[in-house]
């Protein structure tokens, strides 16, 4: 049996071949330029844009400029394909993951970060997300960004795994002479959401030119944005939707005409206080509230945990950041020597440090028993203690404690070292080394220890007058468990007898316990370390003199490649062992490498005779042997067909591989909490299958609950564990494309192009979330189903039949298919007195986005809801006249619903028409430049011009809540500093 070395060898057996069978080939231009053979991203080939088969979005280094944000991924959601990409505001407050804090990350065609590759310079670089190959694109320095190329199709085949959904490739920029510098600051018209960028990059040629150097420093910072310094997003003013307390039978019936949901204001918790809501009757609604027991104000009800007026707290208050603060530096140099035309030696280093702050919501507790020789216990209180339960109850949201935040530190270092060069006429090789490592620190603020903090709310007296910790005067002391039925279990104390600060939790900011807050309240911290080690070769080239074709000689590139992935993340102590309020999370350690062979050839059929003005076929195919999940194979076939040289068709058709990220193979057990409305619940019971109805009517009845008045969990976070399956896997994907593109004679400057693109993942890996779990255990024709096993119940007494528990583990079940079509158009028109007018346009149409979950499930049409739009169209409307350029940037997306398909399409009065869907984005951009001489360069705009909002019950949809957003730079270009002009 051939091993993986053997492989190896085969394989640069096969590259020396090929290297001596064609001493005669002509290499392929590389210049750039219209019609030029370049290297374009989705091939190795050198060929000239317009003649891909796959098409290729492409940005450039002003286009970000113009763009106005210092932030790449903002400004890459512009582009259609990523428009649903993860940004700042995706990774700050309560919506960032544990560890999250500050990642942009990039989503393509919205299969996921974790399916799109992201390549700088067509090599890969190190992770930034534990476990995962996804890239934080706050590493890559936006100045030195020459253009960014995005590819759907045929990725996997040529660049390797990761690529299902398709590539997006940072090109830099190369052979800096001289020295240039950037500074630009922005702020929102409110004052707030600064953006700062200072970036200098110094370079100089040596040896006639044969050498060239440059370094490149750059500092970017963005800042922390509140929901609370929005007005409309705080206190009594924020609004969302609510169930409709005019509607009696709210989600029981389905089309009464009378809308479920509807947005309110003002809307609190029902059974909580920022000061402590106190229940004398264990029926789970507070009583009274804070230090002076004053009566508790229900207000008005609002099902299943709201009401509005009276003593609950705010569910705004919750509200927390939009935009978390990150301060990043790069530092990045780069060199090549040309020692001689068959070798060119080169070299990149890059260091690049990032530091995110975010803050999310508070610690709460529900069903705290408080006994009645509690001290702080208020006297109003007392004379209502039933002497058969011995105490109280208390519901408290803490934000006097401080809200719970992260502070993330993350350091990426990467280095490529490699040799190029010419080893005949005809044929180049390139062979490099990629090292990476990323290490990140993550410190999570304001962490409670429950041990700590059940010891100091159990306060008694000490007989002298003063309050103390029960544990403190009694040995052997063991806390009171919370009734709170979402709780884990309370580890064993850990702190010394003696130490505890009693904690009086009636009243808000009641300064006398501050020591005992400081006691309960710590910091802790998670440490990361990635590594990635790539070792490639390339041979390319043609056939010229040898075989040729009527359209000409054959291109060609094979190669091999090594690449070794390797993770480890170590939970803070106190945070493995699960004494802290957030999830007990365990240690993981894991690696795989890949051995490689790859080829790819581009057929010129035919050229220039009538009715072929160019045809031409190409294909590429790649084996991989995998260390994890062992051998696997992609490909590509495309072709391109211009019968007249106006007009030209392509088309494309491959297939895609994704193993399992070492994340999905190898993550110890770790306890998770994540919010499930209980589909068992009254108001849940028509959302689903026609079978949920009835099967939650006899789990129920089984556990002793009553299914005409069940409630259950309703958005409360449900304790549960998650953990990896080595047993998983690759990911496959079958993608084709078909387009055309148009650059008429008669219009010499325009380019108009067209590509139809369809994607389907099979054996997806997929981690089901418990609410899924949930609904899919009651929506399936029998409760005897996979799905009821991982999800436990409260058999028996109070909240009988509420859930309890749920188990999390990845598994290749899921199909996924997306399609839809992508427009682009460019044009300019010079004239000989107004200056240039252009126009850029990039569109598309979403067909389809739709997954199936798991075997059996229905499918789930997750097109046209939020981060889905049916429609988007990004256009550039530019002037240009000597020093003078003007770009108004016009963005489009259609309005998309405000509940899932399932839902809208199972109740159709869910809400009423006006608020079915969320406003369509409509937004305008305007920016301008002045060259002042050849030197320097002035630039500012806005974005946002009308200053629009987001839509009613939203924080980001349509637009962010940043609102307009002015900035201002400057650009100067300096002499070498040699001496040398530039």
């Amino acid at each position: 049996m051939m091993t993986r070395k053997d492989k190896v060898l085969l394989g640069g057996t096969l590259v020396s071949a090929l290297a001596l069978l064609f001493p005669q080939a002509v290499l392929a231009q590389e210049a750039a330029g219209d019609g030029e053979a370049i290297v374009v991203t989705g091939s190795r080939i050198a060929q000239a844009p317009s003649d891909t088969p796959n098409p290729v979005t492409t940005m450039t280094a002003q286009d970000i400029a113009e763009a106005g944000t210092t932030n790449l991924t903002d400004f890459l959601k512009t582009v259609p394909a990523l428009q649903n990409s993860v940004s700042s505001f995706d990774s700050s407050g309560n919506r960032a993951g544990i560890g999250f804090t500050g990642l942009n990350l990039l989503n393509l065609r919205n299969l996921g970060t974790q399916r799109t590759l992201v390549l700088i310079d067509g090599r890969r670089q190190v992770a930034s997300v534990s476990g995962t190959q996804s890239v934080d694109i706050n590493t890559i320095p936006l100045d030195l960004v020459e253009r960014v190329e995005v590819l759907t199709g045929g990725a996997s085949a040529v660049y390797g795994a990761d690529g299902v959904s398709g590539v997006v490739n940072f090109i830099q920029k190369q052979d800096f002479e001289g020295v240039t510098a950037r500074v630009q600051t922005g702020i929102s018209g409110r004052g707030d959401a600064g953006q700062r960028l200072i970036a200098l990059t110094a370079g100089h040629n040596f040896a006639g030119g044969r050498g060239n150097i440059a370094l490149a420093w750059e500092h970017g910072e963005e800042d922390r944005l509140s929901a609370h310094s929005r007005g409309y997003l705080d206190g009594e003013n924020k609004v969302d939707f609510y169930l409709n307390p005019a509607d009696t039978e709210a989600g029981l019936t389905n089309n009464d005409g009378i809308p479920d949901y509807v947005p309110l204001r003002g809307v609190r918790y029902f059974d909580t206080s920022r000061a402590g809501g106190i229940d004398v009757n264990f029926d789970g609604m507070p009583d009274f509230v804070g230090a002076d027991g004053q009566p508790f104000d229900h207000g008005t009800y609002i099902a299943p945990a709201y009401q509005q007026g009276g003593s609950g707290t705010l569910a705004s208050d919750y509200g927390n950041d939009l935009l978390p603060r990150i301060r990043r530096d790069v530092v990045s140099g780069s060199a090549h020597f040309d020692v001689s035309s068959a070798l060119t030696l080169y070299a990149e280093g890059k260091y690049a440090r990032s530091r995110s702050y975010t803050l999310g919501q508070p610690t709460f507790d529900y069903y705290l028993f408080i006994p009645e020789d509690n001290p702080y216990l208020p006297e109003a209180v007392r004379p209502y203690i039933d002497p058969a339960m011995g105490g109280v109850l208390v519901n408290r949201d803490n934000f006097d404690f401080g809200r719970r935040g992260e502070d993330i530190t993350r350091e990426t270092i990467r280095s490529v070292i490699g040799a190029k060069g010419r080893i005949s006429p005809n044929l180049r090789y390139d062979l490099s080394y990629v090292f990476g490592r990323t290490d990140i620190t993550a410190r999570y603020v304001n962490n409670m220890l429950t041990d700590r903090y059940l010891a100091a709310i159990d306060a008694v007296s000490d007989g002298n007058g003063n309050v103390t910790c029960r544990v403190n005067t009694q040995a052997g002391w063991t806390p009171y468990q919370p009734f709170n039925r979402n709780r884990a279990p309370i580890p064993p104390v850990t702190f010394a007898p003696g130490e505890c600060q009693p904690l009086n939790l009636f009243g808000e900011n009641n300064a006398a316990n501050q020591a005992a807050i400081d006691w309960i309240m710590a910091d802790t911290v998670d440490r990361t370390r990635m590594t990635q080690h790539v070792v490639s070769g390339t041979l390319t080239g043609d056939t010229r003199g040898i075989l040729e074709l009527p359209g000409g000689p054959l291109s060609f590139a094979v190669g091999g490649e090594y690449r070794k992935e390797s993770s480890r993340f170590t939970a803070d102590p106190l945070a493995a062992q699960g004494l802290t309020f957030t999830n007990a999370l365990g240690d993981t350690s894991g690696a795989f490498d890949v051995w490689e062979l790859f080829g790819e050839v581009e057929v010129p059929i035919l050229a220039d005779l009538p009715f072929a003005h160019r045809l031409s076929a190409n294909g590429a195919l790649r084996y991989s042997d995998y260390s994890s999940v062992g051998s696997t194979s992609a490909w590509k076939l495309g072709g391109e067909w211009a019968p007249v040289r106006d007009l030209a068709f392509r088309g494309s058709y491959s297939k895609s591989v994704r193993a399992p990220n070492i994340s999905e193979l190898y993550t110890g057990t770790t306890q998770t909490f994540q919010a499930i409305n209980d589909p068992c619940a009254v108001t849940n019971l028509q959302n689903g299958s026609p079978y949920r109805a009835a099967n939650c009517r006899a789990l129920l009845t089984g556990l002793g609950a009553d299914p005409a008045t069940h409630q259950g969990t309703s958005g409360q976070g449900v304790p549960g564990y998650a953990s990896g399956n080595p047993d998983l896997t690759e990911e496959t994907a079958k993608t084709w494309t078909a387009g055309a593109v148009l650059q008429p004679a008669f219009l010499p400057r325009l380019t108009l192009s067209a590509d139809w693109y369809d994607i389907r993942i099979r054996n997806a890996i997929s981690v089901v979330s418990g609410q899924t779990l949930a609904d899919l255990c009651v929506d399936q024709a029998s409760l005897d189903n996979p799905y009821c096993s991982v999800i436990t119940r409260q058999n028996g007494g109070t909240g009988a039949g509420n859930i309890t528990a749920f188990t999390l583990t990845p598994f290749n079940v899921a199909q996924i298919r997306t399609s839809g079509l992508d427009v682009a158009l460019a044009y300019s028109l010079p004239t000989a007195r107004a200056g240039t007018f252009g126009a850029r346009v990039m569109a598309n149409y979403l067909h389809r986005l739709t997954a199936v979950p798991v075997p059996g499930a229905a499918p789930v049409n997750n097109a046209y809801v939020a981060g889905a739009p049916k429609y988007q169209v990004t256009a550039d409307l530019t002037w240009q006249s000597g020093s003078f350029a003007l770009d108004w940037q016009i963005n489009y997306a259609s309005a998309v619903y405000r509940y899932d398909r399932q839902t809208i399409a199972a109740n159709p009065d869910v809400v009423a028409p006006e608020y079915l869907k969320y406003k369509a984005r409509f937004t305008h951009d305007l920016s301008l430049s002045y060259d002042v001489g050849e030197q320097f360069t002035l630039y500012g705009g806005v974005t946002n011009l009308f200053d629009r909002k987001p839509d009613i019950g939203s924080l980001n949809t349509p637009v962010s809540a940043v609102g307009r957003y002015v900035f201002l730079g400057a650009k100067v270009k300096l002499a070498d500093l040699f001496g040398g002009a530039r």
